[in-house]
């Protein structure tokens, strides 16, 4: 494999902690982020999906990324969350992670609105030419409606800063195609493909479950790097109940703050409507899934 990312290999989407009157916990913020790092994370997303971005405002979203810098900047890499389906206020986050001191954005494909494959280069391009900071794009077109197509890859992979790839299209063969066509830092934005993309030659994976269970998908990173396939194996099939209960049962925001909860990490894991807190089933179910990871 090649050498070291930028961006790192092992990086979770974190949560983001909430009291239970939902407002945001920023003690808990830093603490989940120290416990992820401490465990072996390179890196960490804040303000992504999986951190409630659409129902947090621009205030608490910039209190939280100067949290966890100030918690875990000088030893992880940070990625502020700075995408919507809004170009103008999506330039607007990349420029206030620029000045929070994030280390890189992450800029989602432009959801529900559905612009033409045009409009995605305009989108992409205006955000890296927003700051100076790398670019990581997330194709995910479950969640926007929209996949980004070859051709889209191939103009914006020649900007200087669109760097890096959180895929999330559940496509094999086309990541193979765009890693030898484009260049870019391909991350697993799956976590159940995982270990697949790694095998594929991804660099790395940005995921939801590793932030309940780190020091497994550490161990399995750390397989991969030396080689040692059987004991990513291993470690991908210890993982199965885990990334089955979280990310297969609700939303994964829900699950991951109720395996959270569950550890100790954090005091409440309340979500902000339209999500729903995880009921007793639930939390029960990543409760077993935890021990049977071990």
């Amino acid at each position: 494999m090649a050498a070291a990312p930028v961006l790192g290999r092992v990086l979770s989407a974190m949560v983001t902690p909430m009291r239970a009157d939902g407002s945001v916990d920023l003690d808990a913020a830093q603490r989940v982020a120290t416990h992820l790092v401490d465990a072996g994370h390179d890196g960490l997303v804040i303000s992504g999906t999986t951190g409630e971005s659409p129902t947090t405002s621009a205030d608490e979203k910039d209190e939280l990324l100067r949290a966890v810098i100030e918690a875990v900047g000088d030893r992880a890499v940070i990625i502020a969350g700075a995408g919507s389906n809004d170009t103008a206020k999506s330039i607007e986050s990349v420029r206030l992670a620029q000045k929070a001191g994030a280390d890189a954005v992450l800029a989602v494909t432009p959801y529900y609105n559905k612009p033409p494959q045009a409009g995605l280069v305009a989108h992409f391009t205006a955000l890296a030419d927003a700051s100076d900071l790398p670019v990581m794009v997330y194709d995910i077109p479950g969640r926007s409606g929209i996949a980004i197509a070859r051709e889209t890859y191939l103009r914006i992979a020649e900007h200087e800063r669109i760097a890096a790839v959180k895929d999330a299209r559940g496509d094999l063969w086309f990541a193979s195609e765009m890693m030898q066509a484009t260049g870019l830092d391909w991350y697993s934005g799956d976590d159940a493909m995982n270990l697949a993309h790694f095998v594929n030659g991804a660099v790395g994976f940005v995921g939801v479950t590793s932030q309940v269970a780190p020091t497994a998908y550490r161990e399995m990173a750390d397989a991969v790097l030396e080689s040692r396939w059987e004991d990513a194996r291993a470690v991908h099939r210890r993982l199965t109940p885990i990334v089955n209960a979280v990310m297969n049962v609700t939303q994964g925001a829900i699950m991951a703050k109720a395996g959270l909860l569950a550890q100790g990490l954090i005091e409440s894991a309340a979500v902000r409507l339209p999500l729903v807190e995880a009921d007793d089933a639930q939390a029960a179910l990543v409760r077993e899934a935890l021990s049977a990871v071990g």
